[in-house]
Protein backbone atom coordinates (compact mmCIF):
# COMPACT_ATOMS: atom_id res chain seq x y z
CA UNK A 1 0.00 0.00 0.00
CA UNK A 2 0.80 3.54 -1.03
CA UNK A 3 -0.06 6.82 0.91
CA UNK A 4 -1.05 10.67 0.33
CA UNK A 5 -1.98 13.25 3.08
CA UNK A 6 -4.38 16.12 2.55
CA UNK A 7 -5.88 18.70 4.68
CA UNK A 8 -9.11 17.84 2.32
CA UNK A 9 -11.17 14.61 3.19
CA UNK A 10 -13.45 14.46 0.06
CA UNK A 11 -10.86 13.34 -2.86
CA UNK A 12 -12.61 10.95 -4.81
CA UNK A 13 -10.27 11.18 -7.92
CA UNK A 14 -6.66 12.21 -7.91
CA UNK A 15 -5.60 13.57 -11.18
CA UNK A 16 -1.54 14.15 -12.08
CA UNK A 17 -0.33 17.57 -11.67
CA UNK A 18 3.07 19.30 -12.26
CA UNK A 19 5.11 19.73 -9.49
CA UNK A 20 7.06 22.88 -7.77
CA UNK A 21 9.56 21.03 -6.60
CA UNK A 22 10.40 19.01 -9.52
CA UNK A 23 9.55 21.57 -12.67
CA UNK A 24 10.68 19.38 -15.90
CA UNK A 25 8.57 16.29 -14.43
CA UNK A 26 5.40 15.97 -16.36
CA UNK A 27 2.30 15.49 -14.22
CA UNK A 28 2.07 13.11 -11.31
CA UNK A 29 -0.09 11.71 -7.94
CA UNK A 30 2.96 11.58 -5.39
CA UNK A 31 2.22 8.59 -3.15
CA UNK A 32 4.93 7.73 0.39
CA UNK A 33 5.95 4.39 1.30
CA UNK A 34 4.47 3.33 4.79
CA UNK A 35 8.25 3.51 6.18
CA UNK A 36 8.44 7.22 5.20
CA UNK A 37 4.28 8.22 6.00
CA UNK A 38 5.53 9.70 9.09
CA UNK A 39 7.40 12.57 7.12
CA UNK A 40 3.97 13.31 6.21
CA UNK A 41 2.32 13.77 9.72
CA UNK A 42 2.57 17.47 9.33
CA UNK A 43 0.58 20.43 7.70
CA UNK A 44 0.77 20.44 4.13
CA UNK A 45 3.05 23.55 3.83
CA UNK A 46 4.63 23.10 7.07
CA UNK A 47 8.60 22.89 6.12
CA UNK A 48 10.71 20.42 7.64
CA UNK A 49 14.22 18.33 7.87
CA UNK A 50 14.28 15.05 8.37
CA UNK A 51 17.02 12.72 8.94
CA UNK A 52 18.61 9.35 9.44
CA UNK A 53 21.13 7.10 9.89
CA UNK A 54 21.21 5.20 6.63
CA UNK A 55 23.85 2.40 5.02
CA UNK A 56 26.32 4.91 4.32
CA UNK A 57 26.42 7.15 7.00
CA UNK A 58 29.74 7.86 8.23
CA UNK A 59 30.62 7.32 12.13
CA UNK A 60 31.86 10.89 12.28
CA UNK A 61 28.21 12.22 11.23
CA UNK A 62 26.77 9.82 13.13
CA UNK A 63 28.44 10.69 16.52
CA UNK A 64 27.97 14.49 15.25
CA UNK A 65 23.67 14.23 14.29
CA UNK A 66 23.06 11.44 16.99
CA UNK A 67 25.54 11.85 19.58
CA UNK A 68 23.09 13.00 22.43
CA UNK A 69 19.92 10.85 21.41
CA UNK A 70 19.05 7.63 21.80
CA UNK A 71 16.61 7.59 18.14
CA UNK A 72 17.74 6.69 14.42
CA UNK A 73 15.79 10.13 13.19
CA UNK A 74 15.16 13.43 13.91
CA UNK A 75 12.99 15.65 12.56
CA UNK A 76 13.10 19.48 12.67
CA UNK A 77 10.76 21.90 12.05
CA UNK A 78 10.20 25.87 12.61
CA UNK A 79 8.80 27.23 16.39
CA UNK A 80 6.07 28.87 14.44
CA UNK A 81 4.65 25.64 12.94
CA UNK A 82 3.62 24.37 16.88
CA UNK A 83 0.50 25.42 16.79
CA UNK A 84 -0.34 24.63 13.32
CA UNK A 85 0.68 21.20 13.67
CA UNK A 86 -1.87 20.70 16.81
CA UNK A 87 -4.95 21.95 14.98
CA UNK A 88 -4.52 20.43 11.80
CA UNK A 89 -7.14 17.96 10.54
CA UNK A 90 -5.09 15.74 8.45
CA UNK A 91 -6.19 12.86 6.38
CA UNK A 92 -4.38 9.72 5.11
CA UNK A 93 -5.91 8.59 1.84
CA UNK A 94 -4.42 4.82 0.87
CA UNK A 95 -4.01 3.65 -2.69
CA UNK A 96 -2.80 0.45 -4.38
CA UNK A 97 0.38 0.31 -5.52
CA UNK A 98 -0.26 -0.90 -8.89
CA UNK A 99 -0.07 2.29 -10.82
CA UNK A 100 2.68 3.68 -9.40
CA UNK A 101 6.94 3.51 -9.51
CA UNK A 102 9.50 3.89 -7.90
CA UNK A 103 10.91 8.11 -7.86
CA UNK A 104 13.33 8.15 -5.25
CA UNK A 105 16.18 6.19 -7.12
CA UNK A 106 18.23 6.47 -3.63
CA UNK A 107 15.61 4.21 -2.36
CA UNK A 108 15.91 6.33 0.81
CA UNK A 109 12.90 8.81 1.02
CA UNK A 110 10.04 6.63 -0.91
CA UNK A 111 8.20 8.81 -3.03
CA UNK A 112 6.57 7.17 -5.86
CA UNK A 113 4.23 8.60 -8.69
CA UNK A 114 1.76 7.36 -10.56
CA UNK A 115 1.38 9.38 -14.55
CA UNK A 116 -2.67 8.01 -14.53
CA UNK A 117 -5.67 8.84 -12.28
CA UNK A 118 -5.93 7.63 -9.09
CA UNK A 119 -9.07 6.70 -7.27
CA UNK A 120 -8.03 6.13 -3.56
CA UNK A 121 -9.02 2.66 -1.67
CA UNK A 122 -9.45 4.54 1.46
CA UNK A 123 -9.64 7.80 3.64
CA UNK A 124 -9.46 8.36 7.19
CA UNK A 125 -8.41 10.62 9.52
CA UNK A 126 -4.84 11.09 10.93
CA UNK A 127 -5.83 12.09 14.37
CA UNK A 128 -3.67 13.47 16.43
CA UNK A 129 -0.32 14.69 14.69
CA UNK A 130 1.74 15.47 17.49
CA UNK A 131 0.85 12.14 19.30
CA UNK A 132 1.44 9.85 16.00
CA UNK A 133 4.59 11.72 15.82
CA UNK A 134 6.06 11.24 19.81
CA UNK A 135 4.86 7.90 19.58
CA UNK A 136 7.05 7.02 16.26
CA UNK A 137 10.48 6.40 17.93
CA UNK A 138 11.68 9.72 16.60
CA UNK A 139 12.80 12.98 17.87
CA UNK A 140 11.03 16.19 17.27
CA UNK A 141 13.22 19.30 17.53
CA UNK A 142 11.98 22.80 17.26
CA UNK A 143 13.91 25.54 15.89
CA UNK A 144 13.66 29.66 14.98
CA UNK A 145 15.61 28.75 11.56
CA UNK A 146 15.94 25.43 9.67
CA UNK A 147 18.53 27.03 7.49
CA UNK A 148 21.35 25.78 9.59
CA UNK A 149 20.34 22.48 10.29
CA UNK A 150 19.42 21.92 6.71
CA UNK A 151 22.72 22.99 5.25
CA UNK A 152 24.66 20.76 8.24
CA UNK A 153 22.49 18.00 6.64
CA UNK A 154 22.67 18.45 2.89
CA UNK A 155 26.95 18.29 3.50
CA UNK A 156 26.62 15.00 5.63
CA UNK A 157 26.68 11.54 4.89
CA UNK A 158 23.26 11.46 6.48
CA UNK A 159 20.14 9.78 4.37
CA UNK A 160 17.50 12.53 4.21
CA UNK A 161 14.22 14.36 3.67
CA UNK A 162 13.79 18.23 3.03
CA UNK A 163 9.96 19.00 2.46
CA UNK A 164 8.30 22.34 2.00
CA UNK A 165 11.52 24.17 2.20
CA UNK A 166 10.70 26.94 -0.15
CA UNK A 167 8.42 27.82 2.73
CA UNK A 168 10.94 28.11 5.76
CA UNK A 169 11.51 31.20 7.51
CA UNK A 170 14.88 33.02 6.69
CA UNK A 171 15.95 34.61 10.01
CA UNK A 172 17.96 38.10 9.90
CA UNK A 173 21.60 38.11 9.96
CA UNK A 174 22.22 39.35 13.74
Amino acid sequence: MLYHFSEDPSINLFKPRHSAAFPSLRPVVWAIDQEHALHYYFPRDCPRVIYWKGEHTEEEDSARFFGETSTDKIIVIENSWLERIRSTNLYIYTFNSKSFELFDEAKTAGYYLSFEEVVPLNVEPAGDLMEKIVNANVELRFTPDLYPIRNRVLSSSLNFSIIRFRNAARMKEG
